[in-house]
């Protein structure tokens, strides 16, 4: 894995710029994003074959020569999740259209792609979920990094581990390791402490404003935690 310390937009200039380890990394970070759009965006349709050589198509297209990674600017709206997602629904348009070319020499095709379009605002939330998703794991490996060697916070990571990845109240936890549930309760606060922090970093590598901007984004990403 990367060194957290790389900010995204080093990793994209160094992409678009033609570095090899930062287009690899680029892949890395973005692609279950991509298929996660893609999958729903085709799901139970002709096109889910498609997935992976799109997925491959939006990468083609973002680190060629001329390519739309010279274009990302940090002070966009929406910052780079919505620069990449553009980036992605025209990928998915121009197959779309292709399979349409193609199904016009066969006709009676009952399949209706045109109807996509339509769904395309509940498909913005499956690429932001996933989006989500990728930067709260970003901020997990963040927060393992900050706090390697010190065995009493990589515990408190295993604590968040158990309580959003297992969904174990704070009780149970406490049972399984035969400690006091008070004291459970207080490291479970630091241990979410440690990670709005490490969760801080990331989000403002991907939008640098101000600090009111990123609580903000900080509090919608928290909420896919719940």
């Amino acid at each position: 894995m990367a060194n957290p310390e790389s900010t995204r937009w080093t990793i994209i200039r160094g992409a678009a710029a033609g570095s090899e380890h930062d287009r690899a990394e680029f892949a890395r970070r973005y692609a279950s994003v991509i298929r996660s759009y893609l999958g729903a965006r085709w799901r139970g349709g002709p096109l889910v074959a498609e997935i992976d050589d799109a997925t491959q198509e939006v990468f083609v297209q973002c680190f060629r020569a001329d390519g739309p990674l010279l274009r990302a600017d940090p002070e966009r709206s929406g910052g780079f999740r919505a620069f990449l997602y553009g980036i992605v629904r025209n990928v998915a348009r121009g197959v779309e259209r292709e399979w349409r070319a193609r199904k016009a020499k066969q006709p009676g095709s009952a399949v209706d792609i045109d109807a996509i379009e339509a769904s395309d605002a509940p498909l913005s939330q499956v690429f932001d979920r996933a989006w989500a998703g990728a930067l709260l794991r970003r901020a997990a490996a963040q927060q393992a990094h900050d706090v390697r060697g010190n065995e009493r916070a990589e515990r408190r990571i295993e604590l968040l581990r158990l309580r959003f990845g297992q969904d174990m109240p704070i009780r149970d936890i406490a049972t399984q390791w035969n400690a006091d549930a008070a004291h459970v309760h207080e490291e479970y606060r630091t241990a979410r402490r440690e990670f709005l922090a490490a969760l801080r970093i990331v989000v403002a590598e991907d939008n640098p404003g101000t600090s009111e901007q990123i609580e903000a984004e900080c509090a919608r990403l928290l909420d896919h935690l719940g």
